[in-house]
């Protein structure tokens, strides 16, 4: 089965902002969601962030995340929520804030 990925906003213009040799490297990690939507590791409470449901994938050596949901209707869709650094905490608090502003 094939999934859909789709991007909110921000975290296009998270992509947008790679340069070239990255936006390579996140691409096939992307790509290979589409196949196998569960190859993140889960989330939970990260540093005071809920994030629950959703999923992180590294690239480019683990130096950035691709944090991600899994979204079930009549069509499985992988919605890609935040790519940045892997910096201590900061993705998690990029994506909480987007959570708070689309889903609360």
């Amino acid at each position: 089965m094939s999934y859909k990925i789709e991007f909110i906003q921000e975290a296009l213009n998270d992509f947008t902002k790679l340069d070239g040799r990255l936006k390579k490297k996140a691409s096939l990690k992307i790509n290979s969601l589409s196949e196998n939507p569960l190859l993140g590791n889960e989330l939970g409470n990260k540093f005071n962030n809920d994030l629950s449901g959703f999923y992180k994938l590294y690239f480019d050596n683990k130096r950035y995340r691709i944090v991600y949901r899994i979204l079930s209707d009549s069509i499985e869709i992988v919605e890609i929520w935040g790519i940045d650094k892997r910096d201590k905490e900061k993705i998690y608090k990029i994506v909480n804030k987007r959570i708070k502003k689309y889903l609360k």
